[in-house]
């Protein structure tokens, strides 16, 4: 088993499971909560009881930690970090929703598409589906957040694993090719019941607070029907909803 040729630093961790006891079949990203360097990444790895094979910098230099025959120390999950490749990938700003630079993407891509040739990984899967753990015909892609109660890769990543996976897809020739699939109706719907969930948290940027206390202060905007308030700033607005937000402003500010 290699490592990857695109590595520029190398400071091995010593934490790591061993040698895998499963062969490498999906990717783990993760984000480095910070904006470190590939050698400040792997100087923490050599005391944080933590580790990933490979980091990438904001500058998009790629360092590597525990060679890709040993599971790092990485995921919260021995039986994935067995059969992952797990990457740190730097912040270039902190806080949600934990963006990265243009060069640790690029970089990000060639290490993937790296990874998969030299693994035989045909495709990466990404469906945002927690059931699917380990079947990796149907998904082939796994984050933190689904081992430990963590927000990592942090949103950016997160929301941009299918454009990850297409992008690596393309460079691999198989973009495009059909997936063996059982979605159907109900699927989709259940499938669209669970990615509305992760949106209906009072999570908010922090570019629209004021605003947010306005809309709230002035009954623009009413939180649910639970006792305790929460806008779901994320989450879609139907037709319904935004008409009830223009009747409630136009009420108040005597328009009507």
């Amino acid at each position: 088993m290699s490592n990857s040729p695109l590595v520029s630093y190398t400071k091995l961790s010593p934490y790591t499971y061993g040698k895998r006891n499963h062969v490498i079949d999906t990717i783990s990203i993760h984000c480095m909560a910070g904006n470190l360097s590939v050698e400040s990444c792997g100087q923490m790895f050599q005391t944080s009881k933590s580790s990933s094979n490979y980091g990438i910098g904001s500058d998009g230099r790629v360092g590597m930690y525990i060679e890709e025959r040993y599971a790092s120390w990485c995921t919260s999950s021995r039986s994935n970090d067995n059969r992952a490749v797990t990457i740190e990938v730097a912040n270039c700003a902190v806080g949600e929703p934990w963006p990265i630079t243009d060069a640790a993407y690029k970089s990000l891509i060639n290490l993937l598409v790296d990874i998969c040739q030299r693994n035989g990984i045909k495709r990466l899967l990404w469906r945002g589906d927690k059931s699917l753990i380990g079947q990796v015909d149907k998904q082939n892609m796994t984050v933190h957040r689904w081992f430990a109660k963590k927000s990592c890769p942090g949103n950016w990543l997160y929301e941009h694993h299918g454009q990850i996976a297409a992008d690596v897809n393309a460079r691999l020739g198989t973009a495009g090719e059909p997936e063996d699939d059982d979605m159907d109706v109900e699927r989709f719907k259940e499938l669209w019941r669970e990615m509305r969930k992760e949106l209906q948290d009072n999570d908010a940027s922090a570019y629209s607070e004021e605003a947010r206390k306005w809309a709230v202060d002035n009954g623009i905007v009413q939180g649910g029907n639970s006792g305790e308030f929460n806008g779901m700033w994320e989450d879609m607005m139907t037709r319904e909803q935004f008409v009830t937000v223009l009747y409630r402003f136009a009420k108040k500010y005597g328009l009507i």
